[in-house]
C-alpha cells in the first residue's frame, strides 16, 4: 500500500467512526514545553497539581509509546446547539457535560481506528490512544497536524467547523505521510472572546488564567469561590462556554451527528448528576 493510498484509508476509517478532522504527524519532541512551563509557574493551573504531576512525560509523545513513530491527530465535534429546556432560568452546564462521559465514547473509538490499522491492514505493531486525561499537549500536536489554529481563548479553531470538539490522538509504529501545520487565517484583530469573558480569565492573547476561569471555579476549585468572583459568574454551575458562544467561528459551526452527545432531558441538570458527579457546586450569593 501507497503511503498516500494508507493515508486516505486510515482518514476514511477515522470518518465513518465519527472524527470530522484527521491529521498525520511525525512523533517529534513538545516545541510548546517550554511555554507550558512558565504558563505553571505563573500559577495560573491554580489547585490542579495533576498538570504539572507528569511534566517531564510531555516533552516528546515516545515517553508514552517509545517505539511511537507517528501521531494520528483526531477532533471529534460534540456540538448540539442549544438545551431544549434552556430557558435561562435553571443552572447552565457546559455542553460537553450534558449527556454521556466523552471519555468513553473517544476511548472505544480510537481502539476501533487502531483495530482497523494494526489488525485489518496489518500494519504496525503497536498503538497507544490518548483522550484529553493522557499527558501530551495535544493541541500542539492537532496543530501541527493542520487541524486548526490557536484562538485568543486557547481552544483549537478550525475555519469551518469552529472549536466545538473534542482532541484525541492515536500512537503508532507505523511511518505516516505528515500534514502540515494549520496556517491560513487566524483571529486577525478580533476579542470578542477576552471582551465577553465576565471574570477576565483571558489575560493576554491564547493565555488563560485559570484561577478566575468559570470552568475552574465551577469544577476544579475545591475551596470557597472568591467572594469578587461570585456576582460576575451569572446561572454557570458546571463549566462556561462563553468564550466560544461568541467566537465568530463558531456562528455556523456544524451540529454533531453523534447520538452519545444529544443533549439529554433535564433529569441531569435536576438532579445534578454530571458526568457521575452527583452534585454540583452553587456559587455562594453571601
Amino acid at each position: 500500500m501507497s503511503p498516500k493510498a494508507l493515508k486516505d484509508a486510515i482518514r476514511q476509517k477515522a470518518g465513518e467512526l465519527g472524527f470530522e478532522l484527521v491529521g498525520m504527524v511525525p512523533v517529534q519532541p513538545s516545541k510548546t514545553h517550554e511555554i507550558y512551563k512558565a504558563w505553571l509557574e505563573k500559577g495560573y493551573a491554580g489547585e490542579m497539581a495533576y498538570l504539572e504531576r507528569h511534566l517531564p512525560l510531555k516533552q516528546d509523545p515516545r515517553n508514552l509509546l517509545p517505539e511511537a513513530l507517528s501521531l494520528v491527530a483526531l477532533a471529534f465535534n460534540y456540538y448540539t446547539g442549544d438545551h431544549p429546556e434552556s430557558d435561562g432560568s435553571k443552572g447552565k452546564i457546559s455542553r460537553y457535560a450534558w449527556s454521556e462521559d466523552y471519555h468513553q465514547i473517544m476511548h472505544e473509538r480510537l481502539k476501533q481506528l487502531s483495530d482497523f490499522i494494526l489488525v485489518e491492514l496489518g500494519l504496525g505493531t503497536k498503538s497507544r490512544g490518548l483522550v484529553d486525561s493522557g499527558p501530551i499537549l495535544e493541541r500542539e500536536y492537532a496543530w501541527r497536524a493542520g487541524l486548526g489554529w490557536f484562538g485568543k481563548h486557547s481552544n483549537l479553531i478550525h475555519w469551518k467547523k469552529g472549536s466545538w470538539f473534542f482532541l484525541t490522538e492515536l500512537l503508532i509504529d507505523l511511518p505516516l505521510e505528515a500534514d502540515q501545520p494549520f496556517t491560513r487565517v487566524d483571529c486577525g484583530t478580533c476579542t470578542r472572546c477576552i471582551d465577553a469573558c465576565p471574570t477576565e480569565a483571558i489575560v493576554a492573547d491564547r493565555e488563560v488564567d485559570s484561577r478566575l476561569c468559570i470552568s475552574y471555579l465551577t469544577i476544579e476549585l475545591k475551596g470557597s469561590i472568591p467572594r469578587n468572583l461570585r456576582p460576575k459568574m451569572g446561572n454557570w454551575i458546571f463549566g462556561c462556554d462563553i468564550c466560544q458562544e461568541v467566537c465568530p467561528w463558531n456562528s455556523k459551526a456544524p451540529l454533531s451527528m453523534e447520538k452519545g452527545f444529544a443533549a439529554e432531558d433535564s433529569q441531569g441538570l435536576r438532579s445534578g448528576k454530571v458526568d457521575g458527579i452527583e452534585s454540583v457546586r452553587i456559587p455562594e450569593t453571601l
